[in-house]
């Protein structure tokens, strides 16, 4: 089994503690947003290490829409890198945890219906697009 090593970002590194620390019934909202996030928990693309990041719930039926927009930053988030090389992944979304294989979409048509749902999770998304030179990936996580 590999190391679980906690994110840097002190936010996310004690969301993630809430988060699962309690089972899923803590921490389930974006700082003070109120909207709803989920746990995607990867392995590290350089370390092969245990990682895991909360990102918001957007849903397409059963499947989970994963935004890499990192607040529309000039560089993808780390886990991208993690979600191209390792696609499969857990996704822990309150009390339920699911195992899943994910894939970035990059036909235009699938990946602009999932954009616009997840800007409707989580309008901010369309911000952040607007703010970077660099197309915001859209993965959606699929059950293995």
């Amino acid at each position: 089994m590999s190391e679980y090593i906690p994110s840097p970002r002190e936010w996310v590194a004690d969301q993630v503690e809430l988060y699962e620390g309690s089972g899923g019934t803590d921490g389930l909202t974006l700082r003070d947003t109120g909207l709803p996030v989920i746990i995607v928990t990867n392995r590290g693309s350089k370390t092969g290490a245990i990682r895991k990041t909360p990102l918001m719930r957007a849903m397409d039926g059963s499947n989970y829409i994963l935004v890499a927009s990192q607040g529309g930053a000039p560089k993808n988030p780390r886990w991208y890198a993690n979600l191209k090389a390792e696609p499969n992944v857990e996704i822990r979304d309150e009390t339920q945890t699911h195992s899943m294989r994910v894939r970035e979409v990059v036909d235009s048509v699938e990946r602009k219906r999932l954009w616009d749902i997840a800007v409707a999770a989580y309008p901010p998304y369309q911000e952040y697009q607007d703010k970077t030179d660099r197309v915001i990936p859209v993965f959606i996580a699929e059950t293995i």
